[in-house]
This record gives C-alpha cells, sequence and structure tokens, in this order.
C-alpha cells in the first residue's frame, strides 16, 4: 500500500518480547517504509520521537504514553 510511516504504541507494555524486547516496558514503534520494507524504530521512557513524516515534533515517548490517562 506504501504507507510511508506508522506507529504502534504500546503504552502498557503488553507486546510479545519479539516486538518490545526484555524487559517488558512501555514502548512506541515507529516504521518507516525506506527502500520497499519497514524499518522499526522504537523509543521509551525520555527518548526523543523521531519521524520523518513530523519533523518538527518535539515528544517524548514517556509523553504519548502519559496522553492516554
Amino acid at each position: 500500500m506504501g504507507i510511508p510511516e506508522y506507529w504502534i504504541v504500546d503504552y502498557l507494555g503488553l507486546g510479545g518480547v519479539r516486538f518490545i524486547g526484555n524487559p517488558k516496558q512501555p514502548t512506541l514503534s515507529v516504521y518507516q517504509l525506506i527502500g520497499g520494507e519497514y524499518q522499526v524504530q522504537q523509543f521509551r521512557g525520555s527518548d526523543i520521537i523521531k519521524s520523518s513524516t513530523f519533523p518538527e515534533l518535539n515528544l517524548t515517548a514517556e509523553q504519548i504514553f502519559q496522553a492516554q490517562k
């Protein structure tokens, strides 16, 4: 479908270890379409989110997780 970027926000850290790592913790995964394949960057806690779709975004993963509450 050619979607250039999508996000998966696992604010409870319930995803599989294969997807969010070990130990499990809240994780924001940003998938970017590069050369016809998706590459993932993961952000946790105070990591500043990097996005080619939103280059001026200035939020941390924790700020996204807090928005849920």
